[in-house]
């Protein structure tokens, strides 16, 4: 994942500050100043800098900072991540002045520089149904980028974003985007579809798997894996309905061997390497979806479950199929290790099989 200064570092808002100028801002002083405070910032407080010092530095009114803005869109080089607190200033400026469907197609300018699909939820939060006719109509806009504004910004859960406690608490009204959507063109939209999809089914499974499974009854080609992608945190957590919808049977006749330990102790920053094997023992042909779960040592010496992928298989009667899998302990910013036993678990089709123990020790000494 980058860091927040490969996104939005002082050279970024000295670049962004010289559009705004060519563009026809009367200042410049509050984005050439805000640069020198970012370095200790989060990405979000550096988008809530820059964002504010767009405010302050634009005119105060939304016609005004709108036609800033749309000068700025015909210069080329406006884009990338200095468009973001853009767009973020946009409901800053819009919703206190009474603007609404003239910021939102602000926003729809926006979004093919980089994305808009944060600065959507502003709008979202103040008056949902009156947003959702909005977003409804960009699903049939030619630019696959405005297409993806609509499903993405109305996702629930979006990442760096806040969520939308309307659309967590019922799905339902966003259902219309994603219906309009899940056979699109783009891979791009297909693919935010499906996140969205995802989402949902965090907190409400069975309409994710109805709205699943109504896609699949009218189909296009790329349906399935729309619909595979989405499903993919309730296959994880073996929700039979989820699995059954996309051919894997949980009751499927199979021989599960594994997993066999290779690194009964694994240095943090190291691999864990197990062997496995999955056996056919039926008379017809199976697909089978294979993944393991590492229960990680907490604190308190507690074993806490994380299900990863590791692949889908169709096997003929009697076929056997059998790997290899290392599994990285490299530090992440968003995982600590704590050193002592470990476990590893097979998981064929939502049905948990063989367990093994290994011991994670500590990184190497400087």
């Amino acid at each position: 994942m980058p860091t927040a200064d490969e996104l939005l570092d002082a050279p970024t808002t000295v670049r962004l500050a010289a559009v705004m100028l060519r563009a026809g801002a009367p200042s410049t002083t509050a984005l050439r100043d805000c640069g020198a405070g970012l370095p200790d910032l989060t990405f979000s407080g550096r988008v809530a800098a820059v964002r504010d010092a767009v405010l302050a530095d634009l005119p105060g009114t939304y016609p005004g900072f709108s036609s800033v803005v749309r000068a700025a869109l015909r210069d080329p080089c406006f884009n990338g991540w200095m468009t973001f607190p853009v767009a973020a200033a946009v409901p800053e400026r819009a919703l206190p002045d009474g603007v609404f469907e003239p910021g939102l197609d602000l926003l729809a300018e926006l979004t093919p520089r980089l994305t808009a699909e944060a600065a959507v939820r502003p709008f979202l939060r103040c008056d949902l149904h009156r947003a959702l006719r909005t977003v409804l109509a960009w699903t049939d806009h030619a630019d696959p980028h405005v297409r993806r504004l609509a499903s993405e910004g109305t996702r629930p859960r979006l990442p760096w974003a806040p969520r939308l406690p309307e659309l967590v608490t019922d799905p339902r009204p966003a259902l219309p985007v994603l219906d309009a959507l899940y056979r699109d063109t783009s891979p791009y939209v297909r693919r935010s579809v499906a996140n969205h999809l995802n989402d949902i089914s965090r907190d409400h499974p069975h309409a994710a798997l109805d709205t699943a499974e109504r896609w699949l009854a009218d189909p296009a080609p790329t349906t399935a894996s729309v619909v595979r992608h989405g499903l993919r945190t309730l296959v994880k957590a073996g929700r039979p309905r989820a699995l059954l919808l996309l051919g894997h049977d949980p009751d499927a006749a199979v021989e599960v061997t594994g997993p066999e330990v290779r690194t009964p102790e694994v240095r943090e920053g190291g691999h864990l390497a197990f062997g496995y094997a999955v056996v056919n023992t039926g008379r017809t042909t199976v697909r089978v979806v294979v993944d393991y779960v590492v229960h990680h040592r907490r604190a308190d010496g507690s074993l806490s479950p994380k299900v990863f992928k590791l692949t889908t298989r169709t096997l003929a009667p009697g076929e056997r199929w059998s790997g290899e899998r290392r599994h990285s302990f490299r530090p992440l910013s968003t995982r600590r290790y704590h050193p002592g036993p470990h476990r590893v678990t097979l998981q064929v089709n939502g049905r948990r099989h063989g367990t093994a123990d290994f011991t994670l020790l500590g990184p190497h000494p400087a």
